[in-house]
């Protein structure tokens, strides 16, 4: 069946019972207290009345969400949340305004939205790798350094970075961590120094875990906080010594930066973030993991509760 004939994409009643099921799949509970049990119907479909005596606030399905506020239609929604989640390497603001036929700034505020629904962060995620797994952990730099503050001069006396050469100037940094078959975890930080990267490291991987990383000075040491930490030397042309590699985080990379050259084209450093969040999420819901196209789009529509932006912008 053709994906975009289905009534949630043309039907505003189809789409909200559509959201209502991914993102109430008990029944309705209020947006603003989380009162799950005592609500009323209103007279408007889709709005709901809480039963709390301390809240007594009407909600949708919409509310606290990254919906909220939004004057683009339940149905656009559904299209865009879709696109987002199909879309193996992106799609651009511009794409979601042809799609849907509303105005640009509409699909933008919808664009940066669904990206925030997918961004993963918190006290609460669990450390990577475990148990003997194999965490890959890997730099690289994409697009020059907006922020004045950030902009850096040639590294001269310490050398960090592969084959004793420093990294790129005034170069945006991203450093990435790679469960070998599993999942990915992206950082942009202002700069790829040792301190930087090694917090990182070891804030966010499993101390029994197996390091993999490149020959690059900013991980030296990281041995003494893992299981083992074992390299391959780039420079030497060497990319894979039996199951050493970094050739996961490579190939994320290698997405990633296929994606934000060939549809965004352009990225505001202030937003990096948000692209690195689709890119992660599409990545840990990936085929490989067990999702489809749908069961993803459901994943970022759920993923969006409690994620409302205080800004908009109008129709």
């Amino acid at each position: 069946m053709n994906t975009f004939s289905e009534p949630r994409f043309h039907d505003e009643d189809a789409a909200r019972a559509w959201f209502e099921a991914a993102i109430w799949p008990t029944g309705p509970k209020c947006g603003h207290c989380g009162e799950a049990e005592k609500r009323y119907t209103t007279k408007r479909p889709g709005r709901y009345r809480c039963g709390n005596p301390a809240c007594r606030k009407d909600y949708t399905v919409t509310t606290g969400t990254v919906m909220e506020s939004s004057h683009a239609k339940l149905t656009q929604w559904a299209m865009g949340f879709w696109l987002a989640a199909s879309s193996k390497k992106g799609f651009s603001a511009h794409q979601l305004h042809r799609a849907l036929g509303c105005q640009y700034n509409t699909a933008w505020f919808m664009h940066h939205r669904i990206m925030e629904a997918m961004r993963q962060g918190g006290l609460d995620l669990p450390p990577m790798g475990g148990n003997g797994q194999i965490v890959e952990a890997d730099e690289t730099y994409f697009g020059p350094v907006e922020s004045a503050k950030m902009r850096t001069a040639p590294t001269r006396g310490g050398k960090f970075t592969k084959g004793g050469k420093t990294g790129p100037s005034n170069k945006r940094a991203i450093v990435t961590l790679v469960e070998r078959g599993g999942k990915v975890r992206s950082f942009h930080v202002p700069r790829a120094d040792k301190a930087t990267v090694s917090k990182i490291v070891t804030d966010n991987i499993h101390h029994e875990s197996r390091l993999h990383t490149d020959e690059s000075r900013l991980y030296f040491g990281a041995g003494d906080f893992f299981t083992a930490h074992e390299t391959v030397n780039h420079s030497a042309k060497e990319y894979a010594r039996g199951d050493v590699t970094t050739n996961s985080a490579e190939g994320y990379f290698s997405i990633f930066k296929r994606g934000m050259r060939g549809v965004y084209q352009h990225c505001s450093e202030k937003h990096l973030l948000r692209y690195l969040a689709e890119y992660d999420f599409r990545y840990n819901h990936r085929e490989a993991l067990g999702f489809d196209d749908e069961t993803r789009t459901i994943a970022a529509v759920k993923a969006g509760e409690s994620k409302r932006l205080t800004y908009h912008q109008a129709n």
